[in-house]
C-alpha cells in the first residue's frame, strides 16, 4: 500500500501547525488512537488552505519479495523497512495478524513496548530490533516459531503525518514425530492389520506403506486431524506373510522424510497366539491370586485390608522408607514373586484416566524417579490422559485400540521371555513383549490414578479371573 497522509484517508482538510487559529494557542492536529484509528478533529482554525508535506515527511514501508518459510522450532525474522531509511524511534510500529479475533502480534509506540493486548500465543517471543529503529529497520523477529504461527503478517509504522503498511505471508514447516506402528491384530484369513501413527507436522504430510521390496502397499484408510501443533496423521494397512515380513511406514514433507521399520518374527506363532484363549487354557491353568504387598505401596497409597485394592490418598502417610518401597511414583508390588512358569492376573481399570500395570524385576530400581522401560526391568503398559493407552517398550509405543479396555489382564511366560496385555471383555490381545530374557523373580505391579481437585480417584482392584 502506497503511503499516506492522515487527511488523504479520513477525508478532511488537514491544516499546517503554522496557520492562524482564532484563539492563542496553536490549532491540534487531527486525533488518533495507538492503532492508527482516527477518533476526533479538534476545532477548525481560520486556516483552510491544503496542507504541504515535505518530502522529508514522506516515507514507504517495504517488505519482503515472497513468502517466508521456516522450519518450526527455529526463529524467523519478518523483514520490514522504512524508505528512505529515516529514523523510526519516534513513531508507531505495530506487528499484526490479518485474520482472527485477536490480530495484535507487537506494538512500539511512545518510545516503548505496549503489549497489554498482545496475542497470547506471542508473549515473550515477539521482539522489534530496537537499536536498528534509528536506521528505519522495524523487523519482527518471532523466536520459536510455531505450526499456528502461519498466516499473514501486516507492519504498520506512522508518524505525525504519514504512515503506510505492507503484508507478508509466512509459512510454517513442521517437522512431526517418528511414525509408530503397532499390531491391530489379525483377521479370520490370517492377515494381520498395521497402524501406523505420526503427529505435528505442517502442512499435511504424505503417509506411504511399503514391503521389504520397496513396492507400495494399498492403504486401508488414513484418518487427518489438524490441531494447533500440526496435522496428527493414522494410515492403515493388511498385510500376510511374507518372505521376509518387514514392512516399513515412510512419511514425507517435501525434501523431509521419516520412518520407522515393524519386523513380524515368527508370523504363523504370533497368529497363533493371537488366536488362541491363552487366558483360557484350562490344562494350564495360570492364573494367580495377587495380594499387594504394603511394604513396597508409596506413602501416598491405600491399600484395602485383603489387598486386592489401591487408591491415591490425600496424605503422605509416615511409613519407613524400606529399600522395597517407592518413594517417589506412586507404585506397588504384589507379595509373591514367580521365577519359572506361567502366571496371570487381571485388573479392573474402569472408568480411570490414567493407571500403570504390569510386572518388574525383584532387583528393579524403586526410588527417585523411574524408567518404565524392559532395560530398566519393567513391562508395563499405561493410560494416559483418559485415552491415551501406552506399551512402555523401548521407544514407547503409542496403541490404537478400538475400544477402551474396562478389564486388562497380564500373562506371563517365564521361560518364553514373554509378557502380553489382553482387554478380558473383548477377549482381544492389546501388545505382547517377546523374546525377553528373565534372570530374577518377577512381581505384579500397580500405580493407580492420582486424586486432583476436580475428581477424586476410584481404586485399581485386583479382579477374580474371568
Amino acid at each position: 500500500m502506497a503511503g499516506r497522509s492522515h487527511a488523504e484517508v479520513h477525508g478532511y482538510v488537514e491544516f499546517e501547525p503554522s496557520c492562524a487559529s482564532t484563539g492563542s494557542d496553536p490549532p491540534a492536529w487531527p486525533c488518533f488512537d495507538e492503532l492508527g484509528d482516527y477518533i476526533g478533529l479538534p476545532l477548525p482554525s481560520l486556516c483552510l488552505e491544503e496542507p504541504r508535506l515535505s518530502y522529508k515527511d514522506q516515507f514507504q514501508v517495504v517488505g519482503p519479495a515472497g513468502r517466508l518459510v521456516a522450519v518450526a522450532g527455529e526463529d524467523l525474522v519478518l523483514p520490514c523497512s522504512l524508505k528512505p531509511s529515516i529514523s523510526a524511534v519516534d513513531m508507531t510500529v505495530q506487528w499484526s495478524r490479518l485474520h482472527g479475533s485477536d490480530t495484535l502480534v507487537h506494538l512500539y509506540t511512545d518510545y516503548e513496548d505496549r503489549n497489554e493486548n498482545q496475542i497470547e500465543s506471542y508473549r515473550g517471543r515477539a521482539a522489534l530490533f530496537k537499536e536498528e529503529l534509528q536506521k528505519g529497520n522495524t523487523s519482527l523477529k518471532l523466536s520459536r516459531v510455531r505450526a499456528s504461527d502461519e498466516g499473514e503478517y501486516k507492519c504498520f509504522v506512522r508518524s505525525l503525518s504519514w504512515f503506510d503498511d505492507v503484508t507478508t505471508e509466512v509459512r510454517i514447516e513442521a517437522l512431526g514425530t517418528h511414525p509408530v506402528i503397532s499390531m491391530e491384530g489379525y483377521d479370520h484369513s490370517g492377515r494381520l492389520s498395521l497402524l501406523c501413527e505420526t503427529k505435528g507436522w505442517n502442512p499435511e504430510p504424505e503417509v506411504l506403506w511399503l514391503d521389504s521390496e520397496g513396492e507400495i502397499l494399498p492403504a486401508e484408510n488414513t484418518e487427518t486431524v489438524r490441531k494447533t501443533e500440526g496435522f496428527n496423521v493414522k494410515q492403515r494397512v493388511i498385510v500376510q506373510d511374507s518372505n521376509t515380513n518387514r514392512f516399513f511406514c515412510r512419511v514425507i514433507l517435501r525434501d523431509h522424510m521419516k520412518e520407522t521399520e515393524i519386523f513380524i518374527q515368527n508370523y504363523e506363532e504370533q497368529m497363533k497366539r493371537e488366536g488362541e484363549s491363552l487366558i483360557y487354557e484350562e490344562q494350564v491353568k495360570p492364573e494367580v491370586d495377587v495380594i499387594l504387598d504394603p511394604d513396597t505401596a508409596h506413602p501416598e497409597l491405600i491399600l484395602s485390608e485383603d489387598g486386592k485394592e489401591v487408591k491415591h490418598g490425600n496424605v503422605r502417610q509416615n511409613l519407613p522408607d524400606n529399600p522395597e518401597r517407592f518413594n517417589s511414583w506412586a507404585n506397588v508390588l504384589g507379595k509373591e514373586g514367580f521365577s519359572s512358569g506361567r502366571f496371570y492376573y487381571e485388573v479392573e481399570v474402569r472408568g480411570k484416566a490414567m493407571w500403570d500395570l504390569g510386572v518388574t524385576g525383584e532387583s528393579s530400581n524403586r526410588k527417585g524417579n523411574i524408567c518404565l522401560s524392559p532395560e530398566d526391568g519393567y513391562w508395563s503398559m499405561c493410560l494416559r490422559n483418559g485415552d491415551e493407552y501406552w506399551a512402555n517398550d523401548s521407544p514407547s509405543v503409542l496403541l490404537s485400540l478400538r475400544q477402551k479396555p474396562q478389564r486388562v489382564g497380564v500373562f506371563v511366560d517365564y521361560e518364553e521371555g514373554l509378557v502380553s496385555f489382553y482387554d478380558v471383555e473383548a477377549s482381544s490381545h492389546i501388545y505382547s513383549f517377546t523374546g525377553q530374557s528373565f534372570t530374577e523373580k518377577l512381581y505384579p505391579f500397580l500405580g493407580p490414578e492420582r486424586n486432583n481437585r476436580r475428581k477424586k480417584a476410584t481404586p485399581l482392584v485386583i479382579s477374580p479371573v474371568s
